[in-house]
């Protein structure tokens, strides 16, 4: 499958990491959409449908990654979402999406911690794409 074809959306309010995350998506042959709130990535998702979603977990809110995950996954049941947070190492607060009730309420496909590394990352796209 040709990867110009597909388009990440990449949510995150921290410009760097937004800047740095859309180059090593476009690195990979992706086309990539950016926003840098909640709000703003609600609005792409009313233009566009992505074939994945990189959210950051805390931007407006503590919980904005949760919500807009929460939204795509309604609005876009088969879109993937991929969780990205530095919030284990800003807060020492540390969950997942490992078992079923972490499941039924954090509505992503993939948590990753931030500082992800560029072949950790086309790993993680690739496999739920099914590249």
């Amino acid at each position: 499958m040709e990867t110009k074809s597909k388009t990440i959306l990449i949510v995150d309010d921290d410009a760097d990491q937004l800047t740095q995350m859309k180059m090593v998506v476009e690195g990979m042959g992706f086309s990539a959409l950016t926003a840098d709130s909640q709000k703003a990535g609600e609005e792409i998702l009313e233009q566009r449908k992505p074939d994945l979603a990189i959210v950051d977990l805390m931007m407006e809110n503590k919980d904005s990654g949760f919500i807009l995950s929460y939204k795509i996954k309604k609005k876009y049941p088969d879109v993937p979402v991929i969780i990205a947070t530095a919030v284990s190492a800003e807060t020492g607060l540390i969950f997942g999406i490992e078992n079923k009730e972490e499941k039924n309420w954090i509505k992503a496909d993939q948590y990753l911690e931030k500082g992800i590394r560029p072949d950790q990352l086309r790993r993680e796209i690739n496999r739920l794409l099914r590249l």
